[in-house]
């Protein structure tokens, strides 16, 4: 099992001094990844509204920890730019660069480019094949601002002769069987999706690996885990009680507002308060147990493990969902505590 770090929320405050100080932790450490997202308009992730430019600082400030995307809103921006913005970084960090390509799930997100909302899904699977061919060297056709047809290849050319691909799949079986299809890794995360949910969804992944002729043990998978350790349960459940209750407040909050048709009352923000404390509490509860790194290395052991008997073969870790920054620096060794048991 590999351990990465993620990013998702982010605090305004400083901004990203956060982001690179756990970098440096996890490049100094042995940690495989670090990952950043693509997220627009909302203080809930705003921090993040280019991967590609936050890899490139984080490029420069580590040696050997892979730089991610995760994810990259494909149907936001042309695959060929996505390609030169990665190339880029794979040449700043030396062959470390990697890419997970999303559909979008915000509406919002798309005042950006409106016209990619429509067919979002199909425009990311798309993608795929033409960054492969431009990472490895092909030319691709595409229409100049004459209307030409005309032959680009991708400059500066990569460090690595492959662009590591994942597909972020969460809800939809048929995004499972998409990666699947072309071969893509998949990255996932257990919020909206039960544990026997995902479970089955991966079995899906597989059979439709084989069935393509893709080798099951040549992809990763990975899983995104909220995750803070510590050397006492009860001190941990109570250090990440509040900021993770919020964290979920203000995800519910946020997918409901991109939920069309929805009845009034059936809403978190419908709900009276004491129904959302409630609801909330059981949420963190359900988490708390068994859907993400809360604990201490013993008690997260068993959560790695039952995911690893699913195929999970990289988790990464989220850590900015609200805890004390200081605090969440300071865990990370107990963190590489449960990684070492693993290394």
């Amino acid at each position: 099992m590999d351990f990465s770090l993620i990013f998702f929320s982010g605090d305004e405050k400083n901004k990203y001094r956060f982001v690179l100080d756990a970098a440096r932790y996890a490049d100094e450490h042995g940690f495989t990844a670090i990952w950043t997202p693509e997220r627009h308009f909302h203080r809930f992730g705003g921090l993040y509204p280019n991967p590609a430019v936050l890899g490139a600082a984080l490029a420069m400030a580590t040696q050997r920890l892979r730089i991610r995307a995760g994810s990259v809103v494909l149907p936001l921006h042309s695959p060929i730019r996505v390609a030169e913005e990665w190339a880029v970084v794979d040449n700043l960090s030396r062959g470390r660069a990697g890419i997970a390509l999303a559909t979008g799930f915000s509406p919002l997100d798309f005042a950006i480019n409106p016209g990619g909302w429509q067919d979002r899904r199909q425009r990311t699977f798309d993608a795929v094949t033409t960054l492969r061919e431009l990472w490895e060297g092909a030319p691709v056709y595409v229409q100049d601002g004459l209307g030409n047809h005309v032959e680009v290849e991708l400059h500066p050319q990569p460090v690595q002769p492959e662009l590591p691909i994942w597909l972020t799949c969460t809800k939809s079986p048929e995004t499972f069987e998409a990666a699947g299809r072309m071969g893509c890794n998949v990255l996932t995360a257990l919020i909206d999706m039960t544990n026997e949910e995902l479970e089955e969804k991966l079995a899906l992944y597989f059979k439709t690996l084989e069935a393509h002729g893709h080798d099951p043990e040549s992809v990763t998978v990975t899983l995104m885990l909220h995750t803070f350790i510590g050397t006492d349960l009860d001190e941990v459940r109570e250090t990440v009680r509040q900021p993770f209750s919020d964290y979920l407040r203000s995800f519910f909050t946020v997918i409901d507002s991109q939920k069309k048709n929805t009845a009034p009352g059936a809403g978190v923000r419908d709900m009276s308060q004491s129904d959302q404390d409630q609801l909330i509490g059981f949420a963190f509860d359900k988490y708390f147990g068994k859907g993400a790194l809360l604990g201490t290395p013993d008690s997260c052991g068993a959560v790695v493990e039952r995911f690893r008997g699913m195929g999970v073969t990289e988790i990464a870790c989220l850590i900015d969902f609200g805890v004390d920054e200081e605090l969440v620096v300071q865990s990370l060794s107990h963190l590489d505590e449960l990684r070492g048991r693993y290394a």
